[in-house]
């Protein structure tokens, strides 16, 4: 019975061949393919992945990788620096500016004579004084989305122009009637709209980060000497050639750099037939470090910007006060201070040389100056946030203590001694939010400075009008100067608190 039941037990067990045999059958049916057993390693898929081509650089791998490649490559000159083909680029930037500037300027002067001869009152001469903030109120922000889908080269030519062209035919308006003098002067307006967003897009394409407070700087002084330059010549030409010489002389000079500008120009370093390959490779590996590094499958910006998320980030709103308060600041000073030596020091200022050419002369010098203290302090290693924090803060602090001592001042020398140092401080923020525009979105640095430079309009415009109403409600001009001095103070802190040296995403929705 026990043998029976072992012989059922071992029936019962399924049929296995010694460990021997079934291997040596597993291999004559089924071959073992020769495939080499080995493990997934993750450095190898980061290292294989490194080799991608990148779409988007972050800050922190753009400050890395640009310490390697600056190290490789040393810094140009002063000499190699100014015969560059990059500032061959900004000088015509400049003197553009200074075209852009002289011939808004041409019309203060000229409306004293023009007033006289067709009988306008003051009111009705401010009129004709504001119909260029017409044109100018909303043209930076279609100047700024031209800038940003044709390049600031084209859009500069063509806003070259036409403001030449209004300024050339202000003589035949003036004579023809009163509103053909208004569109022109509008026109004149909406044209010197592209004039600093074309200037924004040219510098970002011309010039690395190390040096674009410096090429702002260059351009900027251009802007400054234009204002001395029309200030002071208008009264000789129109002594010579009568009232309306200037004008003519200024359209013809537009029209020449138009053409110098066309021919001699290129809208990229890579495009242009004159620049040496040193500066080439200079300009394309520095500026890889602070733009992002797109294949040619990259997107290209929108026709239409995402306007609610570029005013929903509190970088945007920094600049846009920023630009407000200094515009605020400039037309007071440009449109005031006359009336105030005259009312408080009883000063003529009219045959007065210095307050027509030394405060413009002395912001213009001190443009270059800051903008390359300020490119130093970024190529000795200061983050860029730090670095444009330092320069607006300067910039708007040191005009209100100016204006403090301004409005403090007993005699017309010390008077205009606070002015000139206002004037020279107040520079230092065209290397703080001016150059921050192109820092925090390149792609959208047009429309950025467009909408800034609407919002510095109006407020130019509240300004330059609230002033008389302060004055004739309060009785205190010196008061107007404590007010702007306040708002200086606020608009520095504003801008110290949100502001940010680094690119800012707006494209993406779901980013805050």
């Amino acid at each position: 019975m026990a043998a029976l039941s072992s012989a059922i037990a071992s029936a019962a067990k399924p049929f296995s061949l010694p460990q021997t045999r079934r291997a040596r059958v597993a291999a004559l049916h089924f071959p073992k393919p020769h495939f080499k057993k080995k493990e997934f390693n993750f450095d190898e898929v980061s290292l294989s992945l490194r080799s991608l081509p990148r779409l988007r650089v972050s800050s922190n791998d753009a400050h890395f990788n640009s310490r390697s490649e600056e190290s490789q490559q040393p810094q140009p000159s002063f000499a190699e620096f100014i015969t560059s083909e990059r500032v061959k680029v900004v000088s015509m930037l400049a003197l553009a500016l200074a075209l852009c500037n002289a011939d808004r300027v041409v019309m203060s002067v000229a409306i004293v004579p023009l007033s006289l001869a067709n009988g306008w009152s003051r009111a009705f001469a401010g009129i004709v004084q504001s119909s260029f903030l017409w044109g100018y109120l909303a043209s930076p922000i279609v100047g700024g989305m031209l800038v940003d889908n044709y390049g600031g080269k084209v859009v500069m030519a063509w806003g070259v122009a036409l403001w030449s062209l209004a300024t050339f035919l202000t003589p035949w308006a003036a004579q023809t009637s009163l509103l053909a003098l208004l569109v022109v002067r509008a026109m004149l307006g909406a044209a010197e709209g592209v004039a600093l967003p074309s200037m924004n897009n040219m510098v970002a394409r011309w010039f690395p980060k190390t040096e674009r407070s410096r090429a702002v700087g260059i351009s900027m002084a251009g802007f400054q000497l234009g204002c001395a330059i029309g200030l002071t010549l208008s009264p000789i030409l129109m002594s010579q050639g009568g009232i309306f010489s200037p004008f003519v002389i200024f359209g013809l000079s537009g029209f020449l750099w138009v053409l110098v500008w066309l021919s001699a120009t290129s809208s990229t370093p890579d495009r242009s037939p004159q620049i040496s390959k040193y500066e080439l490779e200079y300009i394309l590996n520095r500026r890889q470090t602070s733009f992002p590094v797109e294949t040619s499958k990259s997107k290209k910006v929108k026709v239409v910007p995402p306007f609610r998320r570029l005013l929903s980030k509190l970088p945007t709103w920094s600049l846009i006060i920023a630009n407000a308060m200094h515009s605020w600041g400039f037309f007071i000073v440009l449109s005031w201070m006359p009336i105030y030596f005259s009312s408080v020091y009883r000063v003529d200022l009219r045959h007065a040389a210095w307050f027509s050419a030394v405060p413009w002369a002395v912001m213009a010098i001190m443009n270059y100056l800051a903008g390359l203290w300020s490119d130093m302090m970024i190529q000795s290693g200061m983050s860029v946030t730090l670095t444009r924090k330092i320069m607006q803060t300067i910039g708007f602090v040191g005009p209100g203590l100016c204006l403090i001592g301004l409005a403090t001042a007993k005699s017309p020398s010390v008077g205009s001694a606070w002015l000139t140092l206002a004037f020279g401080l107040k520079s230092f923020s065209h290397s703080g939010f001016l150059v921050n525009l192109q820092e925090i979105a390149p792609q959208y640095s047009g429309v950025l400075h467009g909408i800034s430079n609407t919002a510095g309009t109006l407020a130019a415009i509240i300004g330059t009008v609230g002033a008389g109403f302060f004055v004739e409600l309060v009785g205190s001009f010196p008061g107007f100067l404590l007010l702007t001095s306040f708002l200086y103070f606020l608009a520095a802190l504003f801008y110290c608190l949100f502001s940010t040296g680094e690119r800012v995403n707006f494209d993406d929705p779901a980013v805050i």
